[in-house]
Parts: C-alpha cells; sequence; structure tokens
C-alpha cells in the first residue's frame, strides 16, 4: 500500500497528473471537491453541514472535511493505495490526516510537488481558461491571488513534510509523459526502498 499526497501551486499539472497515477498504480482518488460534491448531492449528514457554510459564502471547516475523509477511507477495505490530491492545504489539516492514518496503522509515504514558475503558472491557466470556460481561469488577478493564497498557507507544507523525509519536488516543466515518468521514478524508487 502507498499513500501520495499531490501537491502544487494552481496550474502545475496536479490533475492531469494524478488520473494516470491512479490507472498506473490502481490508486483510490481522494479529492476534497469530489468529496464535497458526492456529500452535497446525496444530502449526507456532512454534506448539510458544509451546505450551511458553502451557502454563507464560507470556507467548510477541517472537521467536516476530515470527517469526509474519513469516510472515504472506511469505504476502502482492500486497496492499494490512495493519491489525496488538494488536502491537506494546510499544516494544521496534515496534522489531522497523519492522526486519521495512524489510527489505520497507515501513514503518507511519499509527498510529490510539481514545481512550476509563477510565469508559467499563469500561462497555463490563461490558457485552460480559454479551453474550458472556467471563469477563475480568465483573469490575471484571480490567478495571481490563487498562487498567492498556495505560497502563503500551502507552501509552508513543504517544510513539514520535508522534516518527515516524505517530501520530493518535481521540476513540473515538460510534456505531460516526460513529468508522469519524473514522478513513476520517484514512486518506484520509494516502493523497492521498501521491499
Amino acid at each position: 500500500m502507498i499513500n501520495l499526497v499531490l501537491f502544487g501551486p494552481p496550474g502545475a499539472g496536479k490533475g492531469t497528473q494524478a488520473e494516470k497515477l491512479i490507472n498506473h498504480y490502481s490508486l483510490v482518488h481522494i479529492s476534497t471537491g469530489d468529496l464535497l460534491r458526492s456529500e452535497l448531492t446525496n444530502s449526507t449528514e456532512l454534506g448539510l453541514k458544509a451546505k450551511e457554510y458553502i451557502d454563507k459564502g464560507l470556507l467548510v471547516p477541517d472537521e467536516i472535511v476530515i470527517g469526509m475523509i474519513e469516510s472515504k477511507l472506511n469505504e476502502g477495505k482492500d486497496v492499494s493505495g490512495y493519491i489525496f490530491d488538494g488536502f491537506p492545504r494546510t499544516i494544521k489539516q496534515a496534522e489531522k490526516l497523519d492522526e486519521l492514518l495512524k489510527k489505520r496503522n497507515s501513514k503518507i509515504d511519499l509527498v510529490i510537488s510539481l514545481e512550476v514558475e509563477k510565469d508559467e503558472l499563469v500561462k497555463r491557466l490563461l490558457n485552460r481558461g480559454k479551453i474550458s470556460g472556467r471563469s477563475d481561469d480568465q483573469s490575471i488577478e484571480t490567478i495571481e491571488n490563487r498562487i498567492n493564497v498556495y505560497n502563503k498557507e500551502t507552501a509552508p507544507l513543504i517544510e513539514y513534510y520535508k522534516n518527515q523525509g516524505k517530501y520530493k519536488g518535481i521540476n513540473g516543466i515538460g510534456t505531460i509523459d516526460e513529468i508522469f515518468e519524473k514522478i513513476c521514478k520517484v514512486i518506484d524508487e520509494y516502493i523497492n526502498s521498501e521491499k
């Protein structure tokens, strides 16, 4: 079993690489956005609690998000591992995730970060905005704000995971397949070292 956190600023290519990794390693994808939508659609207790915050334009509190992740982990008994996408975003969330996995005699094995310069991120997101029509990818101001929020709130996780010896930075420039190969090399090295 291997548990991965896919990490990187908006536009680094996490979604694209997550899809390839899920298929290649038979991992269960845990995306907080997907979980939230599913809980809301199914009007679960957690979904209804989350809706109260969403309706007020507030962020869903960590306790609710962690509850959703715990629910998802409870579903998967015989899985070869998880890939966490979009979570954790803060050190507090990372600590909660560590506690949750520890209760299951599990842990985060690797944190793979796609490293891409800001100018390239802005270019990629503006391009994605043209193709997808996503409004949050069409304004340079909005994009820069998202990158700044990432740098302020999420980037401190780099040190958190470096201190645990789990952090691996990957150059996120190149073709999708080239980047995928670099990621697989890191994962395969880890898997082989654990045998």
